[in-house]
């Protein structure tokens, strides 16, 4: 493997960082918003749109490895990586608009428009994300360095979260009444994306420009997929770390996916005050959501270095595990008590975000230790997989478990769908959380056992 001798600087994390702001920003809006614009706005029932995302996400699941196995052989004066950035952005804004474009269609026609333009999505995702997460592993050799991007990184997702999250109405409500005398929810949903597709593609130019390659696989390593997904397949710390990674997105998924549909048809206010100012419920409880985030990322590195990365994702997990629960119990009534437990539970899900992506780029040193092979985008592509794959479980489960307690769009929904939201914004996620913490308890990369493979890589590469 060749190294350059400098590492990055404030200005790289940040530029970085913004990667994931443009892509958070997309994220949240499919997780959160896309089954309530698809039941609601495009017209497609709940168990339709369940089944739809499962087909879809497999397939997109899928695109994830293979992202990997091209971007690892791609040799450009860009680097590996980099290249998708500069030629993915508009792509992935483009085809973002026409995803929540709602045609005027039949409904067996609308229905394959959205199979065509979701899948098609997910495909621009993964040509981009997937060689954006796995950047990280060649940035720098530095374990402390990669804990610094993974923390920038999430930090800069969390703030997109927030920023989409804060101009979703408002543009949707600007945008549905321009021009027309009645409000076309359809025309808010599609000119609002194209505000954030824009956007996107201007961050991930930005990231582009402001980041480097460092780390290269050594001189000598032959192109062979088949002697890199055999060491895949006995890397055991891999399978540990995803199917942590799995389990919590499962988590994420269902509490986003399930939360526009609690606050909107269990709380007969839909507003609130809050700093002077009138947000929507649903808005406040995910946006305060989003900052505790951030404040999970900024503690994870103290907390992490104080009783390491392993320890440190389990326990807050389990964390994670038993607030969750503690929303079946509240209600309207108790609204800043829901408030308070989202901040809790949000901030241990931001804790294990940067210690992941890390973890991601211990394992690849691992293999390079242990095979004497590097495979940064094959192994890399697992954590995007691992996401998409959560993202699919969680969001089929919602669909279905939606229609398992007879939930029906924009009407009075009975007390059985009532209590069928309560237990998906509460006991239904926990048990993700709580395998997420008892897989990562059998993960043998401990911080010791990484720095002294962090010291034979350097004594092979000097």
């Amino acid at each position: 493997m060749t190294v350059m001798t400098d590492r990055p600087d404030f200005k790289e994390k940040v530029g970085y960082g913004l990667g994931d702001f443009a892509s958070s920003m997309f994220w949240k809006l499919f997780s959160v918003y896309l089954m309530v614009f698809y039941t609601d706005v495009f017209g497609i029932s709940a168990a339709a749109v369940g089944t739809m995302f499962l087909l879809t996400r497999i397939w997109d699941t899928a695109n994830d490895p293979i992202m990997g196995i091209l971007s690892d052989r791609l040799n450009t004066r860009w680097g590996k990586f980099r290249p998708f950035l500069l030629f993915g952005a508009v792509p992935f804004a483009v085809i973002g608009v026409m995803t929540f474009t709602t045609p005027d269609w039949s409904a067996e026609a609308k229905l394959v428009y959205a199979y065509v333009t979701y899948t098609l999505m997910m495909m621009a995702y993964t040509a981009v994300n997937v060689p954006y997460a796995s950047l990280l592993g060649v940035m720098s050799p530095h374990s402390e360095d990669r804990t610094q991007l993974a923390s920038f990184r999430m930090v800069f997702a969390f703030a997109g979260s927030i920023f989409a999250f804060l101009l979703i109405d408002p543009l949707i409500d600007f945008f549905s009444t321009l021009g027309t005398s009645e409000p076309n929810p359809q025309q808010g949903w599609m000119m609002a994306i194209v505000v954030y597709g824009f956007i996107a593609a201007i961050l991930f130019y930005g990231t582009f420009a402001l980041t480097r390659e460092r780390v290269q696989p050594p001189a000598d390593q032959e192109n062979s997929l088949k002697d890199d997904l055999k060491n895949l397949s006995k890397n055991m710390p891999w399978f540990v770390l995803l199917g942590a990674a799995l389990s919590t997105l499962i988590f994420n998924s269902m509490r986003d996916g399930s939360a526009v549909y609690y606050f909107k048809y269990t709380f007969a206010v839909q507003e609130v005050s809050l700093l002077g100012l009138t947000l929507g419920v649903t808005t406040t409880y995910l946006v305060l959501g989003q900052a505790a985030n951030i404040l999970g990322v900024i503690l994870a590195q103290p907390i992490s270095k104080l009783i390491g990365k392993k320890q440190t994702f389990m326990f807050a997990m389990f964390g994670a595990a038993i607030f969750s629960c503690g929303f079946y119990y509240l209600d309207e009534s108790t609204f800043w008590l829901i408030l308070v437990l989202q901040c809790v539970v949000s901030m241990c899900a931001g804790i294990i975000f940067p210690l992941l992506w890390s973890m991601y780029a211990d394992i690849a040193d691992y293999s390079e230790h242990t095979t004497g092979r590097r495979a940064t985008g094959l192994i890399f592509s697992s954590s995007s997989f691992s996401q998409k794959m959560g993202w699919t479980l969680g969001g089929a489960l919602t669909g279905w478990t939606l229609a398992w307690f007879g939930y029906e769009a924009n009407v009075e929904q009975t007390e059985q769908a009532k209590e069928g939201l309560r237990l998906m914004i509460s006991y239904i996620p926990a048990i993700g959380a709580l395998l997420s913490g008892l897989f990562i308890a059998f993960y043998k990369l401990t911080d010791d056992v990484v720095a002294n493979i962090n010291q034979e890589l350097a004594l092979k590469r000097a």
